[in-house]
């Protein structure tokens, strides 16, 4: 049986680590808690898996580990900062407070941030938007890498440009989160590093070849990750990655335009409050009519049941943490050379119910 570890066990560990690395207290303490988020919501590329990365990352000097965002623009619903490399997920949970602060007040508010470090899983921020009975967008970009083919192109321009979403029904919450081409880096690393091929023909080589194997990303010349739809349909991936380049790098005046600052994101987020537009409750009405409608839909053969987005990591959290989280096997591999350099022991098995 794999392995468990309780989440507070995890999350006690990955602050320990990163606290050892040198990044302020608090900051260790959110960049824990989102990572192992996204491992309770089932996103193990993007969840402690980052861990051993980012410890990387700061030991270089390329994640800044102390400080606050510089405020480039103020206003009551839109902010905009320089995260001046600071730690993606501490970046967004603080930017989140301060739009759900003000939307509460101006019905909406965006916060906009050039030069964060990566921010990790765009899912293991949602509930903080939902559970307030909220709405939530988010997306980023990554700067300074380019994997992804313009649709009818050969050749990577912009990254895979995850968009998030989540909004609150009378039940739980429907929570989105997508990338705009057909897998991500995350992954492809992974099935690389394995020796494993893609499902399908989900990137192309140098030549322009579609392909199922993930060592086209790091050949020379390098392939590229085919957009959201493949070759049939990626006109539709292409024109969303375009509008998330302009969400986040555009708006925040920071992007592919400017010299490359090393892995990090451009971040754009917004918060909006059902309460000042059409009223609270008309939006939940609203909202669990189409849930109860999409559930109620006659599913096609082979298909069980028609599910919202969010509702299989939803019930994987829920079971997660009664029984702890079972992590993808090469997570604390990858983390134990770090625990033997702080001196963090391993976290414990979670017993098992």
């Amino acid at each position: 049986m794999p392995a468990r570890h309780s989440a507070p066990a995890l999350i006690a560990y990955a602050t320990a680590l990163l606290a050892r690395a040198g990044l302020d207290a608090d900051k260790a303490t959110v960049v824990a808690e989102i990572l192992t988020e996204g491992d309770l919501l089932g996103h193990t590329t993007h969840g402690l898996a980052l861990l051993a990365p980012y410890l990387a990352e700061l030991e270089k000097g390329a994640m800044t580990n102390t400080g606050e965002p510089r405020v480039i623009a103020d206003w009551p619903a839109a902010i905009t900062w320089d995260g001046q490399r600071l730690p993606g997920p501490w970046l967004v949970v603080r930017a989140l407070d301060l739009a759900i602060a003000r939307a509460k007040i101006n019905g909406t508010c965006t916060v906009v941030i050039r030069r964060s470090h990566h921010i990790a899983c765009l899912a293991a921020y949602l509930q903080r938007v939902t559970d307030q009975g909220l709405m939530a967008l988010l997306s980023c970009s990554d700067p300074a890498v380019a994997s992804v083919a313009p649709h009818g192109g050969r050749v990577g321009i912009y990254t895979p440009n995850p968009i998030a979403a989540a909004w609150p029904t009378a039940g739980d919450p429907v929570m989105l989160d997508v990338s705009v081409s057909i897998t991500t880096n995350a992954l492809t690393n992974r099935l690389r590093s394995e020796n494993k091929k893609y499902p399908g023909p989900w990137a192309l080589d140098a030549s322009g070849e579609p392909t199922n194997d993930p060592a086209v990303l790091s050949a020379t010349p390098p392939g590229a990750l085919l957009p959201m739809g493949g070759v049939d349909h990626g006109h539709k991936g292409y024109a969303f990655a375009l509008l998330v380049e302009t969400l986040t790098g555009a708006l925040a005046g920071h992007g592919r335009a400017d010299p490359k600052d090393g892995w990090g994101a451009s971040v754009f987020l917004q918060v909006l409050s059902p309460a000042l537009f059409g009223g609270e409750d008309d939006f939940r009405r609203q909202t669990e009519h189409l849930a109860a409608v999409c559930r109620a839909t006659p599913p096609r053969p082979g298909v069980e049941r028609v599910r919202l987005p969010g509702e299989n990591g939803l019930r994987r959290r829920a079971e997660q943490l009664a029984h702890g989280v079972e992590l993808y096997p090469c997570i604390l591999d990858a983390l134990t050379p770090w625990s033997a350099k702080f001196g963090v022991p391993a976290p414990p098995r979670a017993n098992a119910t």
